[in-house]
């Protein structure tokens, strides 16, 4: 696809949801396309690799978040992987402070090649395990907003997201047509961490058939020092 073509169906789409994108912002859009076919060919970043469909359901499904979120605050990505939803919503607002954390240190050197390549100076990358992270102080209670996208059932990703929260702060749950399932498994888990679901919207992704659920979650209370758990026991024995 060309760039111009590119730019011009993703400006369409954008606008449907309510979000404008500068000139700029789409030709950004269009360099983080073809960095992620060129890399895909070396590394598994991703199995969606067409262009529409890397448009719709990596770019448009990433952008989803954004009225869910406040321009200029700290957010963390966690697994973010190829960069999913944290680069879409970095160059959506240059000016969030945008963390992108995974465990694999060769999905970071991908990360870290887009944020050169495309001139994301408020996109920073982190090497780590999300139970590593959440326990240190440079990182636990830092963010405005922590985010993730298919990384986990909804009471494990609980456990990794919360903990990276300021109180009063925010986590934005990217979920499936099965989110109200995982709510539901998640009572336990918002009880002991110290959430509160505020929002919740299902809804069916542009131009597709498929069903998503968003949940925005309320930090009341101070994590309990306890969580997160030791990597690995949040997948093994869910709260």
């Amino acid at each position: 696809m060309d760039e111009t073509k590119f730019c011009q169906e993703l400006q369409e789409k954008t606008s449907q949801m309510g979000l404008t994108l500068t000139q700029k912002q789409l030709q950004q859009f269009y360099g983080y396309l073809n960095l992620l076919i060129e890399w895909n060919q070396k590394m598994n970043l991703t199995a969606i690799t067409e262009p529409e469909e890397v448009m719709v359901k990596h770019f448009i499904d990433s952008l989803t978040i954004c009225s869910y979120l406040e321009n200029g605050k700290k957010v963390i990505d966690v697994g973010t992987g190829a960069g999913f939803p944290g680069i879409p919503y970095a160059i959506f607002d240059p000016t969030a402070e945008v963390l992108l954390a995974d465990s694999l240190q060769k999905r970071t050197i991908f990360l870290a090649e887009v944020k050169k390549e495309l001139g994301l100076e408020n996109v920073h990358i982190v090497h780590g395990r999300a139970e590593d992270l959440g326990k240190d102080a440079n990182y636990r209670e830092q963010y405005d907003f922590a985010v993730s996208r298919a990384v986990a059932p909804l009471p494990i990703l609980l456990e990794y997201l919360i903990p990276f929260v300021k109180v009063n702060g925010f986590c934005v749950c990217m979920k499936g047509s099965n989110g109200k399932a995982e709510l539901e498994q998640s009572k336990n888990a918002l009880t002991v961490l110290g959430g509160k679901v505020e929002e919740e919207k299902e809804f069916v992704l542009l131009g597709t058939d498929m069903g998503r659920t968003i949940f925005k979650i309320r930090k009341e209370k101070p994590t309990p020092k306890d969580y997160p758990r030791k990597a690995g026991v949040p997948t093994k024995q869910p709260l």
